[in-house]
């Protein structure tokens, strides 16, 4: 049985632009490929500025529980990646936790 995604939770970082294709590279290899194995999906956005870029990255879980256990107990806990400090303009100091109430259409690639 597939598990149904019930909550979302939402990651924002910016870098400067000159560093957002390494910063891309970088956080699909080290954050996006273990979280892949850990969330029921995962989706990852960027915006290229004049003055940054910002990445987004949302993942979908079946429960709090779930993510939680991914975060180790507190589900709006940030995971710094080890070189964040080197690539983010600053450092997130919160994610955004969401109930998914419905979902449309179809959003795979």
């Amino acid at each position: 049985m597939t598990e149904t995604p019930r909550i979302a939770r939402i990651w924002r970082g910016r870098t400067r632009p000159e560093r957002a294709d390494e910063y891309e590279a970088y956080n699909y290899e080290a954050g996006i490929k273990p979280l892949i194995e850990k969330a029921l999906g995962v989706q990852t956005f960027r915006e290229d500025r004049d003055t940054h870029s910002e990445f987004m990255t949302i993942s979908y879980w079946e429960s709090v529980e779930a993510m939680a256990r991914f975060t180790g107990s507190d589900p709006a806990r940030i995971h710094h990646l080890d070189r964040d400090a080197e690539f983010l303009i600053e450092q997130p100091k919160e994610v955004q936790v969401l109930r998914l109430l419905t979902s449309h259409g179809r959003t795979g690639a």
